[in-house]
């Protein structure tokens, strides 16, 4: 009897086995579609580069991307906060939703790298024109993502689950108002069917050299918020202080005390943290004490529970030091982007596939940087992983390459098949579990 019983619950457990299993992703194919696919890649991103667009105007852009995924059979939705576009593709088989993200904008800069697909484009702005070029490498970012999109279309029969491409506008973002992302989140982006996992790329940004992946769990990019202080006293003549209640004096008190939060009142071996404060306005005259100072500044800071302090921190110490003389300080915060945090369960569950991509090119720990994307918004709401992506060409030391944002900004193509089998690769393992 108790052979019999063991026999069955092997069986069974077999069978249960084959049920919840998922299929397994043959790398070697991923890498050859990889491959196969470069032209096009190269093609898009050179047909982008020369026709930048800015945000929220991304129409041409929207319709290249929109064009692609149909033809490679992802179910295509356009108008998602104005110029989004997802593409959808079910393989017919339960399991998790990954996403995948590239933003789509340019800046309002004259190139200078004197390339034969440079852009000449010009817009008008008010009274003037404007030249457009992609200085941050998002031409890249649309190009490679329509590769992995091409690789993972191939690959459909090996994958469980569903992957959703994100082309999002605006990262650069519009001054007052909403960026890409937080109104893409807005917008249901992250829902029907509810994303599990998200992943996104970002070339340059460190001048690593081209095929290198650089990340860091946890806090990877600063979230940046602006602060504003009014200071208000009572004006009085300059030779008789005591009449009244100087703001000028109150709001120096408060430029020495908001450094003060950083050097004695942060943990700063959690995270770093900056606060700068770039405007000081007060005053008409040399002998009259003021009404009112206005001051306004940054912070910066890479951790989500280190920025809640901080923001308390401030409105804490202006309105105190305030109080303490007599005036009174109003305090106002512009959100700016929120930390880009790498869930570190999905960042260490995920390395293996970036190192198969990149080998010993992979580095897993880099230090943060003081920038900021609006990828953010997407980790504030479900696990996601951010990585930059080499692309420093050969042969140019780093003192002289070009960063980000720059006229002669010149990211090596030589990088766009490592984009493509990673972004590739992190979907389909994240869909097989591999």
């Amino acid at each position: 009897m108790r052979i019999r019983l063991l026999l069955l619950a092997a069986v069974t457990g077999s069978q249960a086995a084959g049920v919840l299993a998922r299929p397994t992703v043959d790398h070697a194919l991923l890498d050859a579609a990889a491959a196969r696919v470069l032209p096009a890649v190269v093609n898009w991103r050179r047909d982008l580069h020369a026709h930048p667009e800015l945000a929220f105007d991304e129409q041409r852009t929207s319709d290249i991307v929109a064009t692609e995924l149909r033809r490679m059979g992802y179910e295509v939705t356009r108008g998602v906060a104005e110029t989004g576009v997802i593409g959808l593709l079910d393989t017919g088989r339960p399991g998790p939703v990954v996403a995948l993200r590239a933003d789509m904008d340019a800046l309002p800069v004259a190139e200078q790298t004197g390339l034969p697909y440079a852009s000449r484009q010009r817009v008008r702005q008010g009274s003037t024109q404007v030249a457009l070029m992609h200085a941050c490498g998002h031409d890249m970012h649309v190009a490679m993502l329509l590769g992995a999109a091409r690789v993972l279309a191939d690959l459909r029969g090996q994958l469980s689950g569903t992957v959703k491409l994100v082309f999002q506008p605006a990262e650069e973002g519009v001054p007052n108002q909403a960026n890409g992302a937080e109104r893409m989140v807005k917008a249901g982006v992250l829902e029907n069917p509810k994303v599990d996992a998200m992943f996104g790329l970002h070339v340059g940004i460190t001048p690593q050299p081209t095929g290198t992946l650089s990340l860091r769990a946890r806090g990877f990019m600063a979230g940046s918020d602006t602060f504003n202080i009014v200071v208000k006293g009572r004006q009085t003549h300059g030779a008789l202080p005591w009449n009244g209640v100087d703001p000028v004096v109150v709001a120096a008190q408060i430029v020495l005390g908001l450094q003060v939060i950083v050097s004695r009142q942060t943990n700063l071996t959690l995270a770093p943290a900056v606060i700068t404060v770039g405007t000081l306005h007060g005053g008409q005259r040399a002998n009259i004490i003021p009404a009112e100072v206005t001051m306004s500044g940054t912070i910066r800071s890479f951790d989500p529970a280190t920025r809640d302090q901080l923001l308390a921190q401030v409105r804490r110490t202006a309105e105190n030091l305030a109080l303490a003389s007599g005036a009174t300080a109003e305090v106002s915060f512009d959100a700016g982007y929120a930390v880009t945090w790498n869930d570190p369960v999905l960042t260490a569950k995920m390395l293996p596939s970036l190192h198969r991509v990149a080998g010993a090119a992979v580095l897993a720990d880099v230090p943060p940087t003081t920038t900021s994307e609006d990828f953010s918004y997407y980790g504030q709401r479900v696990p996601a992983m951010l990585f930059f992506l080499g692309v420093n060409p050969p042969g140019i030391a780093a003192a002289d390459w070009a960063p980000n944002h720059s006229p002669r900004f010149n990211p090596d193509e030589g990088a766009l098949l490592t984009g493509v089998r990673s972004l590739a690769s992190l979907a389909a393992d994240f869909l097989t579990g591999n």
